[in-house]
Order: C-alpha cells, then sequence, then structure tokens
C-alpha cells in the first residue's frame, strides 16, 4: 500500500514539474482510493500536497527565468479569496457530491490536455493587457474550483496565463506553480476548520510528490509536451471514469435519459469537429 501511495504521488510530481498542472488532479483519487481517507480529509490533504510540491517545482522554474511575478502574484492574490471560500464551502457539500463533482473536473481536466490548439499560418496579433475586473473574476473562479475540490487548477491557470497574460508556453507553466501555491494554502486555510490532515501521510505523500516534481521541472525543457500532454490526458480520462462509475449508482447510469443525453453531446461534438476541421487554412 506505501509503495503504490509513493509511486503514485511521485506521478503528481513529475506532472506538476513538466506540465504546470494535471498532475494534482489524481491527489485526491490517490487519498481516496488507496490510501483510505474520507473525502473532506482527502481533499484537505490535496491542497497541502499541492501546495508544497507547487512551491517546490518553482523554484527551478524561476532560476530558469521562466516565472512572471507579477502577473503570478496578481491572479493569485484573486484566487485565494475564490479558494478561502470555496474551502470553506466544502464543509457542507456531502462528500458524494464532491467526488462526483471531481470525477467531471478530471474529465474537464483532460479535455483541457488533449485540446490542440487551431494551426494557422497567420501570425498572431499582439494581445492587449487583460483589465483587471477580468484578471478577478478569472481568478475568483479558478480559486473557488481549487478550494471546493482539492484541485491546483493548474489546467485553468496556464491557458489563462496564455490567453489573458500574453505569456510564452514556458512561462505560463512556470508562474502557474506560484498561482497554483497561493490557490492551494488558501484553500487549504478555508478547510482546517473542518477538517482533521492525518499529518505522517499527508508528508510521506508530499515528501514524494516534491521530488517528482524537481524531476519533472529539469524534464520540462526536454521532453516533447504535447506528447505527454497527450498520454496523461488519457490517463485522467480513465480516472475520472473509475471515479464517477464508483459514486454514481448503477441505477443511474442504465436511465435512458442520461445515455440519451450523452449520445447527443456525442452528436454535436462530432458535428462541431467536423465543421472546425472543414475550415481553411490561411495562406501566408
Amino acid at each position: 500500500m506505501t509503495v503504490l501511495v509513493v509511486a503514485a504521488s511521485l506521478l503528481v510530481g513529475v506532472s506538476l514539474g513538466v506540465l504546470g498542472g494535471g498532475g494534482s488532479i489524481l491527489t485526491v483519487p490517490l487519498l481516496v482510493y488507496v490510501a483510505g481517507q474520507g473525502t473532506e480529509q482527502a481533499v484537505a490533504t490535496s491542497l497541502f500536497v499541492v501546495g508544497v510540491t507547487s512551491a517546490a517545482a518553482l523554484v527551478p522554474h524561476a532560476r530558469a527565468r521562466r516565472v512572471r511575478p507579477r502577473t503570478g502574484l496578481l491572479l493569485g492574490a484573486f484566487s485565494m479569496a475564490g479558494a478561502y471560500g470555496g474551502g470553506r464551502l466544502a464543509g457542507y457539500v456531502p462528500g458524494t457530491v464532491l467526488l462526483v463533482a471531481f470525477g467531471l473536473m478530471m474529465l474537464a481536466t483532460a479535455a483541457a490536455m488533449l485540446r490542440r490548439p487551431p494551426r494557422s499560418a497567420e501570425p498572431v496579433p499582439p494581445r492587449r493587457d487583460p483589465s483587471p475586473a477580468r484578471i478577478a473574476g478569472m481568478g475568483l473562479g479558478i480559486g473557488a474550483v481549487t478550494g471546493l475540490v482539492g484541485s491546483g487548477g493548474g489546467f485553468l491557470v496556464v491557458p489563462a496565463l496564455v490567453v489573458l497574460g500574453g505569456l510564452p508556453a514556458g512561462a505560463a507553466v512556470g508562474t502557474s506553480l506560484l498561482v497554483i501555491a497561493m490557490n492551494s494554502f488558501a484553500g487549504l486555510a478555508g478547510h482546517l476548520s473542518g477538517a482533521r490532515i492525518d499529518w505522517a501521510l499527508a508528508l510521506t505523500v508530499t515528501a514524494a510528490a516534491v521530488v517528482g516534481s524537481l524531476a519533472g521541472a529539469r524534464l520540462s525543457g526536454r521532453l516533447p509536451q504535447a506528447g505527454v500532454r497527450t498520454a496523461f490526458g488519457w490517463f485522467v480520462v480513465v480516472m475520472g471514469v473509475f471515479v464517477l462509475t464508483r459514486q454514481v449508482g448503477a441505477d443511474v447510469w442504465g436511465h435512458p435519459a442520461v445515455w440519451g443525453g450523452l449520445g447527443g453531446a456525442a452528436v454535436l461534438a462530432t458535428g462541431a469537429a467536423a465543421v472546425l476541421k472543414r475550415r481553411p487554412v490561411p495562406k501566408r
């Protein structure tokens, strides 16, 4: 059991170091299904693990000048408020509901990791600086997700830094770790009023994840991130489906309306993908 927990924790850390997010989405299932913790305790412990691991992974990125402190601190400040509120709210939400929300969040994370940016031969126009109101709204939303379900929110932070902040991918990965660490500690503060942490387990998982994150940060500039994201994205899909099937009863999955809705969504997604694929690529 301990060996499996340590091995999975190493994977969490490597993902955080390489991708700036994604691995933290595995921490709660690891603590619930492998370590046997309750949902509320697992969410609070996850925030501690992710916060410390992100802070450790931040150091090599900062040394490589892949961190933009001003942008990270601005987004992180608003995110902390949302994370604290989400952490306090989680104490009033049933554990099953939290795990179902977490399973859906895993599928959303996987979709974000598997999504490929559209190719275009045209140069990218210069981006305008995002308004403070837009940064505040994004930060509060990301923070609320972090505090409520115990995920670092890296899969939201990295695209936000690229799209809103105009950061290159490498700087977005490094800066996201600063935001994730701030979010996680604020969310943990919100959970401590109602959750008790097994510090022996938390420190064991954290130590393994930190080792993985330092190794991942060193590999960040050497590995093909597209391939790593794709492989890890499909792994998260499998884990998300596993979490949902464990929490949602067979009577729900057997209901015709559920499969009808899933079938309709699949048809719409396939049609949208076909339309986008037929769009011509602009020439130089």
